[in-house]
């Protein structure tokens, strides 16, 4: 595709941009403007997982209830990024990156205000709707204002705010949750998202391409939200429905039935919602399969870990966000270096490099138990970081580079859409391999430790405390029986966790395969043409 030149958002039809003057459309500012915007998204990916226990607690929840406040997010997401991305193709990024922040803002003040754990639920469903239409509007607009040779660098930065973000969400959560409250954590976006509002409405241009989408693909719309929720639902109530249980299985083939409508519905419209085109290119295809997978282990892991070190090690959430440091050190450190290494060399070596480091992480994280001190966690949460960063910024180039410029919101909710199904699948699948573990195995290390049998009701709860971590022992027990619940408790969550973390390890070595298939976008030549930065 030939190089296009953006235009104005006062203005669409002129063919050649207005010079720019003062602080609007200023690439680096830009990017500043965008990144407040998406770093609330992204920490709140996982800055919930800290406040978890005390809503938990304070609320009264499930187990359940609590995957919910982390799913129904996610869900949400990952449901509508894709039409969002169409949205800012059709209506320009900026707006719908200005309405994202306003919204996003607003239901995030709701859910601090809630005092039931199904509103806490329901409003970060529509928290997740409106940070869908934040982060392809943020890829549109940097693919539009920056030229090829400095668009890596961009979302070398770009994607370390949302590694910072994401890897950070436990430190922020921590002192936020044992300093004041658990709903601070979602206060605070709130004067965040003030600056966001200033900054966007003083900074950012809208730039269309001279032949973006003039229409909608509603059918297509419905069939792919639809797919979506048949996907991820039986997923994630498959532990209390059973894996055998025709519901499951249901949902499962429901969701494939959909997928294929939706593909063939797509090669019959005239502006498909997803161009199947798209995926004629193989490198955008694997760095779309390569997200689903990398979230799957990296947002699957960590939501496991908070419980390991709060509810196993007894850490505070400060403490245990401190623990996370180096994780989140590596992330904020290897991201630009990603993007100078990816512009040298091509995604390529670093995108395998950085699974195969993921993997070893993961392998050296499924060996974590009762006694695990601060040393041995901190290199493998490094580790983690480190492999982490070059995938972040690596498929996110690969996918929006290997998309035409028309498509670049749908390809930026396109690689978004793959990161939250992925950590949706991980949080899922491996709660799913947890809770069978701990059912298989709590039974016979109760008895083995000489504890008094339970009724199978009461076992259940006592394996739905467990699953997080929890001790779960009655007051008024004698400290020698408590000891022995204790550690048969930590000892099976700990056996569940090293489970977990062993098929997220096979998941990022398959990962590092898939790697091998992406290459330089394509497209990417087709961004900004305007001046100098």
């Amino acid at each position: 595709m030939s190089s296009q030149t953006p235009v104005a958002d006062v203005a669409p039809e002129l063919p050649v941009p207005e010079p720019r003057k003062g602080l609007r459309g200023h690439p680096w500012l830009t990017l500043f403007s965008v990144a407040i915007g998406v770093m609330m998204v992204a920490l709140d990916g996982t800055i919930v997982a800290i406040a978890n226990p005390a809503i938990k607690q304070d609320l009264g929840a499930s187990l359940a209830d609590v995957q919910w406040i982390t799913n129904g997010y996610m869900l949400a997401l990952a449901v509508s990024l894709i039409t969002a991305g169409k949205l800012g193709d059709r209506f320009g990024h900026r707006q719908t990156f200005l309405i994202g922040i306003v919204g996003f803002a607003a239901a995030s003040g709701a859910i601090g205000f809630s005092s039931q754990v199904t509103l806490v639920i329901v409003f970060r469903v529509v928290q997740g709707l409106f940070g869908a239409l934040l982060m392809p509007a943020a890829l549109g607009l940097l693919r539009a204002t920056f030229p090829a040779e400095k668009l890596n660098m961009a979302i070398g930065i770009w994607g370390m705010v949302i590694g910072a973000s994401t890897a950070g969400g436990p430190i922020v959560g921590g002192l936020l949750v044992e300093h004041v409250s658990w709903q601070s954590v979602f206060f605070i976006n709130v004067p965040v998202g003030v600056l966001a509002l200033i900054l966007g409405l003083v900074i950012l241009k809208d730039h269309r391409a001279e032949n973006a989408p003039r229409s909608f693909d509603i059918p297509g719309i419905a069939l792919l939200s639809g797919a979506m929720f048949c996907l991820i639902w039986p997923l994630i109530k498959a532990t209390d429905w059973g894996w055998g249980d025709m519901k499951t299985w249901g949902f499962l083939i429901a969701a494939v039935v959909l997928f294929a409508l939706f593909a063939v519905l797509e090669t019959k419209v005239r502006e498909p919602l997803i161009p199947l085109r798209m995926f004629r290119s193989v490198p955008l295809t694997a760095g779309t399969v390569l997200m689903v997978l990398m979230a799957f282990a990296f947002m699957g892991g960590l939501f496991f870990v908070t419980f390991y070190l709060q509810n196993v090690h007894g850490m505070s959430p400060v403490d245990s966000g401190l623990h996370l440091l180096p994780l989140t050190g590596m992330m904020i450190v290897g991201s630009p270096l990603a993007g100078a290494l990816i512009t040298r060399f091509g995604p390529r070596i670093p995108l395998v490099g950085g699974m195969v480091l993921t993997a070893v992480a993961m392998y050296g994280m499924s060996g974590l138990d009762t006694g695990t001190g601060t040393g041995p966690m901190s290199v493998w949460f490094a580790l983690l970081g480190l492999g982490l960063a070059p995938v972040m910024v690596g498929a996110t180039e690969v996918i929006v580079g290997n998309a035409p410029l028309e498509l670049s919101g749908v390809a930026g909710g396109l690689q978004q859409a793959a990161m939250q199904v992925g950590g949706s699948l991980g949080t899922a699948v491996l709660g799913a391999v947890m809770a069978s573990r701990v059912d298989s195995r709590l039974p016979g290390n109760w008895q083995a430790a000489g504890l008094p049998p339970l009724p199978p009701e009461k076992m259940s709860q006592v394996s739905d405390a467990v699953s997080a971590g929890i001790a779960p022992v009655p007051k008024g027990t004698p400290p020698e029986f408590a000891q022995k619940i204790t550690t048969v408790a930590h000892d099976t969550f700990v056996s569940g966790m090293g489970l977990a973390f062993t098929v997220a390890c096979g998941v990022a070595i398959v990962a590092a395969a898939v790697a091998v298939l992406t290459k330089r976008g394509a497209n990417a030549e087709a961004g900004a043409g305007m001046g100098h930065i």
